[in-house]
């Protein structure tokens, strides 16, 4: 079988591209080139297309690096720029797999005749057998290093062609093996932050650069004031940073932004708690077939957060997530991933709340 890797330059698809050459396969490896600006995190820098070039040469595999700026300026910078823009709390990270590494990759990979496009994510994808079982996106066998979420908007036919060969081994396992083959990123840390914002910078200068940043005024929920804050553009819904005290004495946190009024709520920790979100019908994917109306499943709203039961509700607008409990801090912009209430180690869809 022919495969095409996707070679970050960590150590999770150098282990990949590994078990894929002891298996036998005819392996090719893919670095993206995609920030065309300065990075020093990440996954984009030189030295990641460096390593991965470097280990793809111990492996004795060919190496591409694809040119994909202008498509990662358009599909994951600009919106993420506007996201902000707009008061929302965007997961670059999330639109980066969405749009660059399962759709143009895959793209490239169908074109140059590969038959599947290997990553490095900690999941699993299993079914897609002669029984006709339809392909199911997994949890990685790594709680602590599981993927899935960053993933959940893969559908059928991306899953019938991509494999994820750490994914049934734990982080431990992977830089085991890598020591063991003697690869130059077995002791690499993992990356951590987004590739386009240095760490010097941050989202601050990033996006001072890119758009303009208001003053805001911050008010409770009774509309009192209750400070300010430098740029709205930069609050998030949950933020606790910045917003002091109330009279009470204790923390207040951001229950409400808005960039038209340049207003910024604030209200107690059991102000954040929502019961709800409305995942916009436009962002909605589903793994195979759309849940029904009413059903139960199991929600995460964050990459490392707590999965919980839940029921969704179909409607013209999308489908509304009903928490058994209610979640904390859940922002317009993030990225709701949907588990299976039997199964809750599969993802059946995703959308990110409106």
């Amino acid at each position: 079988m022919r495969v095409l890797v996707a070679m970050s330059g960590g150590v999770d698809s150098s282990v990949a591209a590994a078990l894929l050459v002891e298996q036998g396969h005819d392996v090719v490896g893919a670095t993206l080139k995609l920030w065309g600006g300065e990075s020093d995190s990440g996954c984009c820098s030189v030295a990641d297309v460096e390593d991965a070039r470097r280990v793809a040469q111990q492996l004795g595999m060919e190496h591409h690096v694809f040119n994909l700026t202008d498509e990662f300026e358009r599909h994951v910078v600009a919106p993420y720029v506007g996201e902000h823009a707009r008061g929302r709390t965007p997961n670059p990270c999330i639109e980066c797999n969405r749009s660059m590494k399962f759709d143009r990759l895959l793209q490239r990979a169908d074109r140059m005749g590969f038959d599947r496009l290997a990553t490095g994510h900690h999941a699993r994808v299993t079914g897609g057998d002669e029984d006709g079982r339809p392909m199911r996106l997994r949890r990685g066998a790594d709680a602590a290093k599981d993927q899935s979420y960053v993933l959940s908007m893969l559908d059928q036919h991306a899953l019938a062609r991509v494999v994820f060969p750490v994914g049934e081994m734990t982080k431990d396992e992977v830089r085991a093996r890598a020591r063991r083959l003697g690869l130059r990123t077995a002791s690499k840390p993992d990356s951590q932050d987004v590739c386009f914002i240095g760490r010097a910078q941050g989202r601050e200068g990033f996006l001072t650069g890119r758009i303009a940043l208001h003053p805001a005024e911050v008010v409770d929920a009774d509309g009192l004031p209750a400070g300010s804050v430098d740029a709205v553009e930069l609050v998030t819904v949950g933020q606790r940073r910045g917003m002091g005290h109330g009279t009470d004495g204790a923390r207040r946190y951001v229950t409400h932004v808005d960039v038209g009024t340049r207003r910024v709520v604030v209200g107690s920790a059991a102000d954040v708690l929502r019961p709800s979100v409305l995942l916009a019908a436009p962002t909605l994917t589903w793994v195979d077939a759309p849940l029904s109306s009413g059903a139960r499943a199991v929600a995460q709203v964050s990459a490392h957060g707590r999965a919980v039961p839940c029921t969704v509700e179909l409607g013209r607008d999308g489908a509304v997530v009903r928490f058994d409990d209610p979640q904390r801090a859940v922002a317009p912009g993030q990225t709701v991933a949907l588990y299976d209430d039997r199964e809750p180690d599969a993802v059946v869809g995703a959308g990110i709340v409106g």
